[in-house]
């Protein structure tokens, strides 16, 4: 894998508020509205730059090894056997419709092992490449790490196929101590989960024989009856380093390994919570949790939505800034004059010895890239899977569907094409960095534009990928899987280099029009105005909101204001 440096959890600290990274929403076939399943992703960091990972399929001879690269810093770990078959993957998402996101959660320092040999990035696109199906991947992962070690710090895994999602959550045991300690928990049919760095799972069942099992059995994953797994010293590590005493029935995986604390409660957990409240409303009654308040009222790993999900909810969802609730990013004078849901870093601060914190939103300044993948059971796994991918801030920026069978990737989104440090002309991710850098600048009066566009765009793309469905669909009835295959890429690839061209128009109609804190005027049409003489219309200059002038006034007001009397202005 190409080497990418990513800050994913507790690496900046300042004034005890940690920086954050990456949320995961969940939903079951029976919380949607088609009976899809949808796990969204957002790879958050300061220093990840946005494109769309490609493994084709491959066949292996015997002796091959595959050489393990740290997904956050590139270092090479060592080496394993390489699997005789792969699958191909797109992003995080397989040909078999297999779909993993994680978020870090970080959790006991000291179990870190650095000379554990596998990296949870290396876990996502190894258990990718190999699985047909999310038991499959998570039997995978399990025994990977109890091969050949742990080499990361504690993560949330998001781990779904076309009729069933998961979180499995992991940490290691220490240097001089193979393997990890984990939990998997199937999310039942009908509910919504979600995850953003703060471990979840708590109590679960042990092992009955009925809905749960050990890593001992770990053989018995694929009984449709199990509804948990894991490690068998899950308990007895945590007993032996003395983070729990009392009956093994009552013990629980996020107290143990990840305790809540002030910022996993508010730069954390309040994301989940502001999705699940949207979809809940007795998720009402957890907002003194979310705000840090009070860590006794833990949220459910998982809720009943009051109604059902389709992607451009989720979408939605994965955009959201708190808005309507006390956190809402949009109200405090910390969005200035022109309402910017966006808090520059630090999160924390301190001012006359109190400590301070900006909101970590759902979406946020610093996304890499993200997705909305969507698995459909009713249809042939090359057809039935799609990632809707984004690059840059998902408020912002627009998905783009990509079938999880395609064999090539648009050139835009590739790997290798520029990176955050070289700009590139044709990169989707500099093109759409650009048009959200001009909308933070003004963002109450740029944001709907750019908004506008994306809804109108995005709902266009679910009716094409609705004809698109039915033309593979009938190729694949007629046994041409290749003839298939290649009109989903055709799709994926010609959809996603139109919408960068949009996106670039985008561009440069946002400048003419707001440059210089002006507004252009345009006509009916949308064309900028001009005189009968070809002079442009003198544009619009909206003044400042109230609330802005009453602040300048109480800053400076004895400098600004205008004697009584005085001509001018």
């Amino acid at each position: 894998m190409r080497k990418i440096i990513l800050l994913v959890s507790g690496l900046l600290t300042m004034a005890g508020m940690q920086a954050y990274a990456c949320t995961n929403l969940l939903v079951t076939k029976g919380a949607s509205k088609d009976g899809s399943t949808f796990i969204s992703y957002s790879a958050d960091s300061h220093v990840l730059y946005g494109e769309l990972y490609f493994w084709a399929a491959a066949k292996y001879k015997p002796g091959a090894v595959r050489v393990i690269k740290e997904w956050d810093s590139g270092k090479i770990l060592g080496q394993i056997p390489e699997a005789k078959e792969t699958y191909n993957v797109v992003g995080n998402m397989n040909e078999h419709s297999v779909m993993i996101g994680e978020t870090t959660y970080g959790g006991r320092e000291e179990l870190v092992d650095s000379a554990g040999l596998m990296d949870y990035g290396s876990l996502i696109y190894i258990a990718l490449q190999r699985s047909r199906n999310a038991r499959e991947a998570i039997k995978t992962i399990a025994e990977l790490v109890a091969e050949y070690g742990y080499h990361s710090e504690g993560e949330s895994l998001s781990i779904g196929d076309p009729n069933e999602v998961w979180i499995m959550e992991m940490i290691g045991k220490g240097a001089g101590n193979k393997g990890a300690v984990w939990v998997a928990v199937r999310i039942p049919d009908g509910s919504i989960s979600a995850h953003a760095n703060q471990a979840r799972i708590r109590t679960f069942p042990l092992e009955n024989g009925k809905t749960s099992i050990s890593s001992a059995n770990l053989s018995k994953i694929f009984q449709p009856d199990i509804e948990y797994v894991y490690a068998g010293d899950v308990i007895s590590v945590a007993r032996s380093r003395g983070y729990f005493s009392g009956d093994d029935a009552a013990f629980s995986f996020s107290d143990a390994y990840n305790p809540v604390t002030f910022s996993g409660a508010r730069a954390c957990e309040a994301r989940v919570w502001s999705f699940f409240k949207d979809y809940n409303s007795s998720m009402w009654q957890y907002e003194d949790y979310a705000l840090g308040h009070n860590l006794q009222n833990r949220m459910p790993l998982y809720i009943k939505p009051e109604r059902k999900l389709d992607v451009h909810d989720v979408a939605r969802a994965m955009r959201d800034h708190y808005e309507g609730t006390k956190m809402d990013m949009t109200v405090d004078i910390g969005a200035g004059p022109f309402k910017a849901p966006y808090r520059w870093r630090p999160m924390g601060w301190k001012y006359n010895g109190v400590t301070y914190v900006h909101e970590r939103a759902t979406a946020t300044q610093q996304t890499g890239w993200w997705y909305v993948a969507q698995a459909r059971h009713w249809l042939p796994n090359p057809i039935g899977g799609i990632l809707w991918f984004g690059v840059d801030d998902a408020a912002t920026s627009c998905l783009t569907p990509v079938y999880c069978s395609s064999t090539r990737v648009p050139a835009e989104y590739a790997v290798g094409n520029g990176d955050l440090l070289t700009y590139s002309e044709t990169a989707a991710f500099w093109t759409f960095t650009r048009v959200t850098q001009f909308a933070y600048s003004r963002y109450h009066d740029i944001a709907p534009e750019i908004v506008a566009l994306q809804q109108e765009l995005e709902h266009s793309f679910v009716a094409q990928v609705q004809e698109i469905d039915r033309k593979a669909l009938t190729l694949y009835d007629r046994r041409d899987v290749k003839g298939a295959v290649k009109t989903l890429t055709d799709f994926s690839v010609n959809t996603a280099q139109n919408l960068v061209k949009r996106w670039k128009e985008l561009d440069t109609y946002l400048l003419v029009k707001y440059m210089d804190g002006n507004i252009k005027k345009q006509t009916s049409d949308g064309s900028f105005a001009r005189t009968p003489e070809g002079i442009p219309v003198f544009p619009s200059q909206p003044e400042y909101p109230a609330f802005w002038y009453k602040t300048i006034v109480i800053d400076a007001g004895d400098i600004l204001m205008q004697p009584e009397g005085a001509a001018g202005h």
